[in-house]
């Protein structure tokens, strides 16, 4: 892992960012104290409206993938009889 300083970076950003594409993490530092992490950006399988939507702040990319396992282990409600048809119908009607 590479360690820059602020005002070394601002001159050199370019050079921080082929590293960052490389796969490469840098700490950047104020003072010699650590206190941010440029990090790649995990770009894979995303399209064109993903990125500009994290660009825009509106969106974040996953940290890890999604494990379909743990997803369908996560306990759900449950509505005695039909109440939940009921109240679907009922919604559906008010529209």
């Amino acid at each position: 892992m590479r360690s820059v300083n602020v005002a070394e970076l601002k001159n050199q950003l370019s050079k921080y960012l082929r590293f960052a594409k490389r796969g490469e993490e840098v700490v950047i530092r104020d003072r010699n104290l650590p206190v941010a992490k440029l990090v790649p950006f995990p770009a894979d399988g995303t399209d064109d409206q993903e990125l500009l939507l994290v660009a825009a702040g509106k969106m974040r990319m996953p940290k890890a993938r999604l494990d379909m396992k743990a997803l369908t282990k996560i306990p759900t409600g449950r509505v005695a009889g039909n109440k939940a048809i009921e109240a679907v119908s009922a919604d559906r009607e008010e529209e």
